[in-house]
């Protein structure tokens, strides 16, 4: 099955007015003429409306980093995937690991933040990732697994037909160091195994990103693997020359 890939971009917590218009300014015309390759960018709520206004028309996407796992009410400080619906946003992230590490949220937490995005008909691009304790302790795919199996034993495995998953090792999240591409297929083979094993129409489609300091420089190598569909791209990006240049490596071969 020929899945067409995704990049996603990942602001994290940066940008501002200025420094978000000149970006976009930037990137849509490069990236709206590119064939066989979606493109989104997931900023920080503050800025959604600024980069729904930008991207308005095209057809670049838009998401959330984050979204509640409850619908509405006495909720201080949360926004619900309804709020982030009404702002046109498609993806939402859920499952970040420095949302796992940082603020602590466990597997449950984000099995049902992905239901809740679900529920307003957003995408969620669910992350699942190990860190390098976890690595070199030859538990990779026992953590990839409990991270996995918590959003199926709450939503099903079908739920992953409206979802996207991005493997994301810790390890390489911001550090400069990157998973070899075959690192990377091995896992993301994992996931699609494991997706297979209880569904394989849900697995063939199955859009599976890689993300931790993807850049311009190996960006075709990693989404030449044949389980890689794209990439969650993070500080690059935030420079317009790099994130085009990762979406134009995804495009199919001529």
């Amino acid at each position: 099955m020929m899945r067409v890939k995704l990049v996603a971009g990942n602001w994290k917590m940066n940008g501002n007015l200025a420094s978000n218009q000149a970006l976009l300014e930037a990137i849509v015309p490069a990236i709206v003429p590119l064939a066989g390759v979606k493109c989104a960018v997931c900023a920080p709520f503050p800025y959604l409306a600024q980069v729904r206004q930008i991207l308005h028309g095209t057809s670049i996407a838009w998401g959330a980093q984050d979204v509640c796992q409850f619908d509405s009410g006495a909720y201080t400080g949360g926004v619900s995937a309804a709020m982030l619906a009404d702002f046109g946003c498609r993806y939402a992230i859920v499952g970040h690991s420095e949302r796992r590490s940082i603020f602590g949220e466990a597997d449950g937490v984000v099995a049902a933040k992905f239901e809740a995005a679900l529920k307003a008909g957003l995408t969620p691009i669910l992350c699942v990732g190990e860190t390098l304790a976890e690595r070199e302790a030859g538990v990779t795919e026992k953590i990839i697994a409990r991270q996995l199996d918590a959003v199926v034993t709450r939503c099903g495995v079908r739920a992953l037909a409206q979802a996207v998953i991005a493997y994301e090792p810790v390890w390489a999240i911001g550090t400069g160091r990157t998973a070899t591409p075959e690192q990377a297929q091995a896992v993301h083979a994992f996931i699609r195994g494991r997706v297979g094993a209880a569904d394989q129409a849900v697995a063939a489609a199955l859009l599976i990103l890689y993300g931790g300091s993807v850049k311009a420089a190996n960006s075709a190598q990693l989404f030449g693997m044949p389980d890689i569909d794209g990439g969650l791209i993070g500080g690059a990006s935030l420079i317009a020359d790099e994130f085009i240049a990762i979406c134009r490596s995804a495009q199919p071969a001529a």
